[in-house]
């Protein structure tokens, strides 16, 4: 009886609920399809919509066996709508000679919503905040304006995360 102990326990042990990340998929299998629509940008920040959009889409492409479409309509089985709510950038950090920025941080709130044909919310997330540094070049010959590499670093990172919330349920 004391040998059978530490099996039995080994064997329960293993049924616990625990599972490896990236393989609880928590969507529907009635959901094949998935649009996403080009998001919905509430701010003056340039063409960061289709930064975040392209990139989501990417990332739903690599990740998933799920058939993304770029339009909305009755053919998908779910529909992923984001809207930019808000962009900022603060200096972080000074030159002390020139007086100006040397770093800067650039911010970007999102609202997410994924949902069935239906109408049914599967995923909502109405306050994402993703944040990006940048240095900005103190030489004028070879400056070159960092702020958009650092908007398409965001948006990869905004699209490994939420399609990781997504799939995993969080």
């Amino acid at each position: 009886m004391l040998r059978a102990f530490p099996i039995l326990l080994c064997a329960f042990a293993s049924g616990c609920g625990y599972h490896t990340s990236g393989h609880a998929v928590t969507l529907p299998e009635n959901v094949q399809t998935i649009a996403i629509p080009p998001f919905a940008n509430q701010t003056q920040t340039f063409k960061i919509e289709q930064m975040l959009t392209a990139a989501v889409s990417q990332e739903m492409i690599t990740r998933t066996h799920y058939h993304i479409l770029n339009t909305p309509g009755g053919t998908a089985d779910a529909t992923l709508k984001g809207t930019v709510l808000s962009t900022s950038t603060t200096p972080l950090t000074y030159d002390t000679t020139t007086g100006r920025a040397s770093s800067v941080l650039v911010i970007v709130s999102m609202s997410v919503s994924l949902t069935e044909r239906d109408g049914k919310v599967l995923y909502q997330n109405p306050s994402y905040f993703f944040r990006e540094q940048y240095q900005v070049s103190s030489e004028n010959p070879s400056f070159f304006e960092e702020d958009t590499p650092a908007l398409e670093r965001l948006s990869r990172e905004f699209a490994r995360t939420l399609v990781s919330n997504i799939l995993e349920g969080f």
